[in-house]
């Protein structure tokens, strides 16, 4: 059995990645972090995807019912929405230690959808700073891509592989992780129409992106989700990005069929945890456009760079 060390006191935070084999592996690595949990008294939250849930529920046989189990395939479809799920889960026990597997790469996943989850891992590393909580991190190494284990290593302080729990010497800050994963975005077949937009014209877009929707397989609930937040989006650049900006919108074919809204302005992320933590009632400004956005669209791309800011909304059609 593989054991990951608890926090080491007061404000102490583990983020260690488990490298596995096979399910065996895994169900001894991740089965051992939660019995041990357990046995302390340590409240547990197990997010990984669902063949992996069950997995680990039948080897826990009568003390599954003391886990909090949620299937990652849903909570993280989008990368962006898997923090707030781990941080309300660590504020239901504000007092205590907290225990929480998450495992939000797996074979299968989208270029994209890995590239916003290894956004993700690296900003755990800032969003949980001062608080007592492990979270484990499972890695399929013979599932995954060597470039997607090479992330790994910089987005974990430790890694257990092979059986020992050693620090990762690639480990790497947050913010220069998040940066490095502002790559080009790949331009779209087609050349979509630019649409561009200033101050007054918020409803404008929403009409062009509601006029334009209407011609794709969205339902009409999804489609008011695609116009809600395209708006948001919008907004945010007039606001923050120098009260302008571009929209472009267009479909995808093939397996992951969808639509995908593109907004682009002059702006600046100051807060790489904008939208990815739940908005603040007491704050003026809290991130409640991008936290919306986020909770509305399967995927969102963010491209923070030096000549402006990108969002790219995708949601999956039927």
């Amino acid at each position: 059995m593989i054991t990951v060390p608890a926090p080491a006191g007061p404000g102490a935070f583990v983020h260690p990645a488990l490298f596995y084999e096979d399910l065996d592996a895994y169900v001894s690595g991740v089965g051992g972090f939660v019995r041990s949990a357990l046995s302390a008294g340590e409240p547990v939250l197990v997010a990984v995807p669902g063949p992996h849930l069950d997995a680990l529920r039948e080897s826990l046989d009568g003390s599954a019912a003391a886990v909090t189990w949620t299937d990652m395939t849903g909570l993280g479809r989008n990368p962006g929405r898997i923090l707030a799920g781990l941080q309300d889960f660590a504020d239901l026990h504000v007092s205590r230690a907290v225990r929480i597997v998450g495992e939000p790469i797996w074979p299968g996943r989208s270029p994209a959808e890995v590239l916003e989850a290894t956004r993700h891992e690296a900003l755990i590393n800032t969003a949980f700073t001062g608080r007592p909580a492990t979270i484990l991190c499972p890695y399929d190494v013979r599932g995954l891509a060597p470039d997607v284990l090479a992330a790994a290593r910089r987005t974990h302080p430790t890694l257990i592989e092979g059986g020992q729990d050693l620090p990762s010497p690639a480990y790497t800050d947050a913010v220069r992780v998040s940066a490095d994963c502002d790559l080009p975005l790949p331009e779209p077949e087609g050349e979509p129409p630019r649409f561009a937009y200033a101050h007054g014209g918020l409803a404008e877009v929403r009409e062009y992106a509601d006029t334009w929707a209407r011609g794709t397989a969205l339902s009409a609930a999804r489609r008011g989700d695609l116009v809600l937040a395209v708006s948001e989006a919008a907004a945010n650049s007039l606001s923050h990005g120098g009260g302008k900006g571009t929209l472009r919108l267009w479909t995808t074919s093939g397996a992951r069929a969808g639509v995908v809204a593109e907004v682009r302005d002059g702006g600046r992320l100051a807060d790489p945890l904008a939208g990815r933590r739940r908005p603040s009632l007491a704050s003026a400004n809290g991130g409640r456009g991008l936290w919306m956005i986020h909770q509305l669209c399967d995927l969102v791309e963010v491209r923070a760079v030096d000549d402006g800011f990108t969002l790219r909304l995708h949601m999956a059609t039927p």
